[in-house]
Formats: structure tokens, sequence, C-alpha cells
């Protein structure tokens, strides 16, 4: 089985599109992270009862961020996406964020795009289109998923999708 964080990314500079690797679906309250060492998807947590992950969560193969995994990506989707889902996704934007841990701050930025052939979302070309309140709730839902685990999380921009593109060409491995 090849080892899904080294999948080309595929970026296509003129559509904003890649791939992506989905770990979490929208809507679970199990966190699951991709193990290359046995290329399956391992439980890493569970969210308290009330909470669930906004959008479907994963990563974008290929790549390296700041705080040493993959980027990740939120995906809008017209159904749920299951784990270890390889999506083609239209990136719609960024949310710029810092995380810190144990007293390290690093930048762990959330991609945001939607599946490439949605029929949902087709309309849907930018974060600005589904408005400010939400990009507002995916920070709250990280600044609350992170002081669960002890660490704080502050958004510090929110960007369009040729800054997610550069995001991405900038992480490239």
């Amino acid at each position: 089985m090849p080892d899904l964080l080294k999948l080309p990314h595929r970026l296509d500079d003129e559509t904003h599109s890649c791939r992506a690797i989905i770990e979490t679906p929208r809507g679970h309250r199990s966190k699951f992270d991709y193990d290359p060492a046995s290329g399956l998807f391992e439980l890493a947590g569970v969210l308290p009862a009330g909470m669930a992950f906004p959008l479907s969560f994963g990563f974008i193969p290929g790549t390296k961020a700041e705080d040493g995994d993959p980027v990740d990506i939120l995906v809008l989707a017209d159904e749920d996406l299951p784990v270890g889902c390889l999506v083609t996704v239209r990136l719609l934007g960024v949310v710029e964020a810092e995380q810190t841990d144990y007293g390290e701050t690093c930048r762990n930025d959330r991609l945001i795009g939607k599946v490439a052939k949605s029929h949902t979302y087709r309309d849907v070309e930018s974060l600005t289109t589904l408005g400010t309140a939400f990009t507002d709730d995916l920070g709250l839902f990280f600044q609350t998923y992170n002081r669960l685990h002890d660490r704080n999380f502050a958004v510090t921009a929110i960007g369009d999708a040729p800054r997610a593109a550069e995001l991405i060409r900038q992480a490239a491995i």
C-alpha cells in the first residue's frame, strides 16, 4: 500500500484544485489520524458529547506544514466523506492560525475547500460567499478543540483561494 502522505497533491493553479485525504468525516465526534507505518487510520480521540467536526477534516498529501504534519483542510461536501477517501477539492480559502502547545507557537492553518464535483456547493467560489459567520464558527470550533488538548489556537487572518494554493506550494515535499 502506498504511503498516502507521499501521494502528489496535484495542485492546479488555474482552478485552485488539489487532492485531499479525509481523516475525519463531518458530524463525527471521533478524530482519526493517518498512520503511515500501518497504512491505516487510527482513532486519535473522541470529542465530548454535543461537539462534532463541522466539516470533513483531512490533509493535503505531498505537503509538510510548519507543525510537522501535512497541511490541514476542511472540505464542504454534498454527503459525508468516509475516512481514507481521496477527493479532488477546489480551494475556497484559508483560516490562517497559530497554535501554542507546551509554550511553543507555530503556524497551523486550516485550508477550506469544496468537493470539485459538488452539486450542492457548485456556486460557492470563495469563503466570502459563505460569510464571516462561517469562518468565525470554524475558528471558534478549533479554539475549543485545542483548549480540550491544553493548546491555544488563534486565528490570525482569513485568506482567499490563491493564498491557500500558495501555502500548499510552500509546504510541498
